[in-house]
C-alpha cells in the first residue's frame, strides 16, 4: 500500500508538471533583460526588469520556482506613465526594484529621459498599474524598504542615501542621509536594504556593470548606519582568475529573496560573450543559490560565481508552456513579448485591417532617427537562432521600405529588407549602419509579391536569406556579430529582432503586411 501511494505521488506531480529538486539552466530569462530586481508573495514570486528606450516598460514576471518565469504585463503601459520622447540610446527606464506590502504592489525606478524617479503601485501586478508619483531624492537605481509603518528610499545621487518617504504621495519625510560608499570600486549601484537577525543589510554593485561587475554587501543594527563591510566583499564576481574562463561575465545588480521554504536566491544580471569578448544580447537574467546563516554574512553559490548549468537543490519545479515557435497575428493583440522603440504612433499598427496580418504603415521617421519609426521587435534570446517572417510590401512609393532589422541603437543596425522600385517591381536589399558607415552590402531586383526574409544568428555571423516560395532560400549576405555588439556600439541595452516599414517621404500611404513571424532556437 506505501509503495502505492508512493506511486500515485510521483504520476500525480508529474500530471501536474512538478518537478521534484533539480539542477537547472542560467540564464532564467535570456536575453535583454537586466537589472532584476524581485519579491515574494507566499509561493508566487514576481520580477521586473529595466527596458531603456522600449515600450511598454518595465516587464513583469511571475514564477512559482524563480526558474520557470512567465511574462504577464508591463508596469508601464501608457504614455502618461512613460514619457520616451526625449529618450536617446539607452536612456528612458533605469533598474527598477519591486516590493510587496500590505496588499499592495509598488515598482520604483529612474526614467532619466523625464522627471527621474518615481513610483507605481498596483493590487494586481499583472493588471493596470497607477500614474507615477516623483520623488524629491534623485539619483539612479532607487530601492524601497518597509518596516512596520514606515517606508524607506535608497538610492544613488552621490554615494547610497537614505530618507524615510510616503510611497502613496512621494512625499519625502527625512532628509536624505549617506549611508555608505561601497567599498571603493567604481559606480556604486543598485542598493537593496534587507533585515535579518537583527542586522540591516545593504547590497549594492560596484565595479559597472560591464566586465568588472561585481556585488558587495555591509551591514549595520541601525538603518541609517554606520554600515560596516563584509570583510568577504565581494560576495559574487566574475572578475577574478577562477572565473576568467567562464562563459557568463558581468555578474551583478543583484536583488536576494528568501523563498518560501525558507531558502535563500538571488537574482543578478550578467552576460554571455560571444565572438570573444562581445556580447550581442544583453545583459540577462540570472539566478543563484545563497546561504545565508544565522548572524553570519550570505554566500553565493559556494564561491562567489555562477554557471550555466546550476547542480543545487531548488524549489519543487514548476515548468510553463513552451513559447510557439510561431505567432500568426490572429490575436487583437500582440504579446508581451513585442516592444515598440519609445512612444510609438498606434495609429500606424494594426491587427484588424486585414484578419491574421499585423499591419505597419510606414512613416519617414528612419531607424537611423531618435525619435519612433514604424517598428515593433522582440528581443534575440539566443545566439543561434533562426527567425523568419513572410511580408508584402503594399501601395509604395519608388523607395519605401519594410522588413526586418537587427537592431542595437540608431547608428547600428543590420536591416533586410524589401524595397519598392516604382516600376512594378520591388528589390531584395542588405544594408548595415554601423556608426558613420551606412552602405547597401546587396541588392537584387525582384517582381512583386509576398517575399520571405530569413535570418539565422551564429556566434560569428548572422546569416541573411530570402525567398519568394518558402520553400527555396537564398544566402544574401553575411554580417559580423561584433561590429553591433555592445561592446562596439556601447550601452546598455541588446539586439532586437524587429519588423518596420519606412516610407521616402511623408506622403507616401505605404503600409507593409506582416503574415506571420516565427522564431526558432
Amino acid at each position: 500500500m506505501r509503495n502505492l501511494v508512493l506511486l500515485l505521488g510521483v504520476l500525480l506531480g508529474t500530471f501536474m508538471g512538478i518537478h521534484a529538486q533539480e539542477g537547472y539552466q542560467n540564464p532564467v530569462i535570456p536575453g535583454f533583460h537586466p537589472d532584476p530586481s524581485v519579491c515574494r508573495v507566499g509561493d508566487n514570486y514576481y520580477l521586473v526588469t529595466s527596458s531603456f528606450e522600449f515600450f511598454p516598460g518595465v516587464p513583469v514576471f511571475h514564477s512559482k520556482d524563480m526558474i520557470h518565469w512567465e511574462q504577464i504585463g508591463h508596469c508601464l503601459t501608457k504614455p502618461s506613465q512613460l514619457k520616451l520622447d526625449k529618450s536617446g540610446a539607452s536612456g528612458g527606464i533605469y533598474a527598477p526594484t519591486i516590493r510587496y506590502n500590505n496588499g499592495t504592489f509598488y515598482m520604483i525606478t529612474t526614467n532619466v529621459s523625464d522627471k527621474g524617479n518615481f513610483i507605481v503601485h498596483t493590487k494586481d501586478p499583472a493588471g493596470e498599474w497607477s500614474e507615477p508619483v516623483w520623488l524629491k531624492q534623485g539619483g539612479i537605481d532607487p530601492s524601497l524598504y518597509f518596516e512596520g509603518d514606515k517606508c524607506y528610499m535608497v538610492s544613488i545621487p552621490n554615494g547610497i542615501c537614505l530618507c524615510e518617504i510616503n510611497p502613496l504621495t512621494g512625499e519625502q519625510l527625512t532628509e536624505s542621509k549617506k549611508i555608505w560608499n561601497g567599498t571603493g570600486g567604481r559606480y556604486p549601484e543598485a542598493p537593496h536594504i534587507y533585515k535579518k537577525d537583527g542586522w540591516y543589510y545593504l547590497l549594492i554593485a560596484e565595479g559597472g556593470t560591464e566586465y568588472g561587475h561585481m556585488v558587495t554587501i555591509a551591514r549595520s543594527r541601525t538603518i541609517d548606519g554606520p554600515y560596516e563591510s563584509n570583510p568577504a566583499n565581494p560576495i559574487l564576481t566574475h572578475r577574478n582568475e577562477n572565473a576568467q574562463n567562464n562563459p557568463i561575465q558581468g555578474t551583478g545588480h543583484a536583488d536576494i529573496v528568501q523563498a518560501h521554504d525558507g531558502s535563500w536566491w538571488m537574482v543578478l544580471l550578467g552576460f554571455r560573450p560571444q565572438s570573444g569578448t562581445h556580447h550581442l544580447l544583453g545583459r540577462e537574467t540570472f539566478l543563484a543559490s545563497v546561504r545565508w546563516d544565522q548572524n553570519a554574512w550570505p554566500v553565493v553559490n559556494g564561491n562567489g560565481t555562477i554557471s550555466l548549468q546550476m547542480d543545487v537543490p531548488t524549489l519543487p519545479q514548476q515548468k510553463t508552456a513552451d513559447k510557439p515557435v510561431r505567432t500568426d497575428f490572429n490575436e487583437p493583440y500582440l504579446g508581451f513579448e513585442w516592444n515598440y522603440l519609445r512612444n510609438p504612433d498606434q495609429k500606424r499598427y494594426s491587427l484588424d485591417e486585414r484578419k491574421g496580418f499585423l499591419r505597419l504603415k510606414a512613416s519617414s521617421v528612419t531607424l537611423d532617427q531618435v525619435a519612433s519609426p514604424t517598428f515593433v521587435g522582440r528581443r534575440q534570446e539566443h545566439i543561434a537562432f533562426t527567425a523568419t517572417t513572410a511580408l508584402e510590401l503594399q501601395q509604395g512609393s519608388a523607395n519605401d521600405e519594410a522588413g526586418v532589422t537587427l537592431y542595437m541603437n540608431p547608428d547600428f543596425h543590420y536591416d533586410l529588407y524589401c524595397r519598392q522600385l516604382g516600376n512594378g517591381k520591388q528589390s531584395l536589399v542588405l544594408r548595415y549602419r554601423l556608426g558613420l558607415m551606412n552602405h547597401i552590402e546587396k541588392e537584387i531586383t525582384l517582381p512583386k509579391g509576398k517575399l520571405y526574409l530569413r535570418v539565422k544568428g551564429g556566434n560569428e555571423h548572422y546569416t541573411f536569406l530570402y525567398s519568394t516560395d518558402n520553400v527555396t532560400f537564398h544566402e544574401a549576405g553575411k554580417m559580423d556579430t561584433k561590429l553591433i555588439s555592445t561592446e562596439t556600439a556601447g550601452g546598455f541595452t541588446g539586439i532586437y529582432i524587429g519588423l518596420y516599414a519606412t516610407a521616402s517621404s511623408s506622403s507616401s500611404k505605404a503600409y507593409a503586411d506582416f503574415d506571420w513571424f516565427d522564431y526558432a532556437y
